[in-house]
């Protein structure tokens, strides 16, 4: 019988999720319930959005015999639907807790930074009781063992611990709507030559691969505690997965691959989602026979809709050497193409895998001219007809022991970027968005994730797409819907069947080819007794196969 209480209180968000994925529980979470577990304790888990809301789980907590806080952002960026905490909130938290011992980890041991443009500064006091380092479950069982609060990874110690912490999902306020976070692999083939100048994966040294075995126990473990989203996208390259150690760019081994998905699908056959993250577009220039069979596999295994993030981070020559980055631009065009040819095929509307662009300002050897130049490339990118699913653009958060951390431009050329960031938005994005999710795309399963007018939502993925739906829906709500129009970085789209009988006018102006006037029209004449009455009086839409006529009772 448990006898002591504690609490996860996850403060963590590893990509912004407006950007990236949903509402998910990162391996941190789950490793560290299993360590509470080991050690006899009953964990109890919530988010910061949770203690935001109701701050008296503060006064609960303060009952427990033992508080751990995960927190940290190593990616800056806007949030929707998980907000990370901010170095004021942790400091507030930590001095509330007064009466069980506080624990903080994560990221946060990296340094702290508010946002991106200016350097993560080490923090010596949070005002929590004690700061565990490296890794955050391996600290935490050394801390409850003997005192020790330095905890060194490795797959054989905490791989169990992921297993049995994996009933913590349930608890997540989202669930079973909830992106579950796989880990496959950690460090970086190139840590001997630096990596990337901003990247903090040379950290972590050489590539060490999860063992399959491994994957597919956690993965049968989180299915049977209810979860059915899974993203396999903690690793550098996904494509690598299980290949040469010694090499800067190995090649990828398409074997290795199928037994990882294979294993995935076998421990969760009726997964709702199966999506990955990182791709190195430099080993699919490198390697494009091998790259190709590794993501005709990924495409056979995984669910549409998917998106393979390239970290090109600029199109400027001079930068990509100065940063040790990987890959130039043509070899970034040629993984586009390599990746619009294995993934663009549809499935129910939805493409199946396309490539995810990620650029970052503020690198050493930065000018102005480097926004012209990632411009003219997504120009080209544009003009080629490939399909890109999207473009995260983002401004440098330099790392204490990156190369990036004293050799850059942060905030030097700030104008330039917000204009490069907004021209990208309008000439690129919202004509990119037309051509991938175009007027009359289905759009299924869409958990609505904010109530207003519109109402905002978001499918389960790797990057999904932002729905706004012109209606009032309650958070948690999950519908189908067709999209109707296309904003920069968003859809508006109408909840299916379009009832034309009971949606208000407001959102039938959204129809196109109706607009306000007509929209008015057909309320004034409600209720409509089919599609010949409706096409009376506005004529045909895109539309009409998704129509429908109830009649009010």
């Amino acid at each position: 019988m448990m006898g002591k209480t504690s609490w996860i209180l996850d403060g963590y968000v590893d990509e912004p999720a407006c950007l990236g994925v949903p509402p998910y529980i990162s391996p941190y979470i789950r490793t560290v319930a299993g360590v509470f577990l080991e050690h006899g304790f009953s964990p109890r888990y919530c988010t910061v959005d949770q203690v935001r809301a109701n701050p008296g789980l503060l006064s609960t907590m303060n009952e427990s015999d033992l508080v751990i806080m995960i927190a940290g952002v190593t990616v800056p960026g806007k949030y929707l639907g998980g907000t990370p905490a901010t170095l004021t909130e942790i400091l507030q938290i930590g001095s509330r807790l007064r009466d069980p011992a506080t624990l903080i980890a994560g990221p946060i041991g990296f340094g702290f930074s508010p946002g991106g443009g200016t350097k993560a500064t080490k923090e010596t006091n949070f005002r929590f009781d004690h700061l565990l380092t490296g890794s955050p479950a391996s600290a935490l069982d050394g801390f409850l063992r003997e005192g020790r609060t330095h905890g060194i990874f490795e797959y054989r110690k905490e791989d169990p611990w992921s297993v049995a912490g994996s009933m913590i999902i349930r608890q997540h306020p989202r669930f079973p709507w909830v992106m579950c976070e796989i880990e496959t692999a950690r460090g970086c083939p190139r840590w001997h030559s630096g990596g990337c100048s901003f990247c903090t994966e040379p950290f972590y040294g050489s590539p060490s691969y999860r063992p399959v075995a491994s994957i597919r126990e956690e993965v049968e473990a989180l299915h049977r505690a209810g979860g059915r989203h899974f993203r396999l996208g903690r690793q550098p390259d996904i494509l690598v997965y299980g290949s040469s150690l010694s090499e800067e760019y190995p090649a990828p081994v398409p074997e290795k691959v199928e037994e990882l998905f294979t294993a995935v699908r076998e421990a969760a056959p009726d997964l709702c989602t199966l999506h990955i993250d990182n791709v190195n577009p430099g080993t699919i220039a490198r390697h494009p026979g091998e790259s190709r069979a590794a993501l005709d596999v990924i495409v056979a295994h995984h669910t549409p809709g998917d998106v393979a993030a390239f970290g090109m981070e600029t199109a400027d020559p001079d930068v990509v050497l100065k940063n040790n980055l990987k890959a130039s631009p043509d070899q970034v065009m040629e993984a586009i193409r390599i990746v619009n040819d294995a993934g663009s095929s549809r499935e129910e509307g939805i493409p199946h895998l396309l490539p995810g662009l990620n650029f970052i300002s503020g690198l050493a050897g930065e000018t102005p001219m480097t926004f012209d130049l990632d411009m003219k490339f997504l120009e080209k990118v544009l003009e080629s007809g490939y399909l890109v699913r999207r473009v995260n653009i983002r401004q440098l958060m330099p790392f204490e022991g990156t190369l990036a951390f004293s050799d850059n431009t942060a905030g030097i050329h700030q104008s330039r970027f917000r204009a490069f960031k907004e021209r990208v938005r309008q000439d690129f994005d919202l004509p990119m968005l037309r051509r991938v999710f175009p007027t009359g795309t289905i759009l299924r399963n869409i958990v609505m994730e904010m109530e207003g007018m519109p109402s905002f939502g978001r499918q389960m993925g790797s990057y999904p797409l932002l729905v706004g739906i012109p209606v009032r829906l309650t958070s948690g709500v999950v519908i189908d819907a067709v999209v109707v129009d296309h904003g920069m970085r968003s859809v508006t789209a109408l909840p299916l069947p379009v009832d034309v009988n009971a949606l208000p006018a407001s959102a039938l102006s959204w129809l196109p080819g109706v607009g306000k006037a007509k929209a008015r029209t057909i309320a004034s004449r409600r209720p409509i007794s089919g599609l010949d009455e409706f096409r009376s009086l506005v004529g045909a839409t895109p539309l009409d196969n998704h129509l429908s006529f109830v009649r009010y009772p």
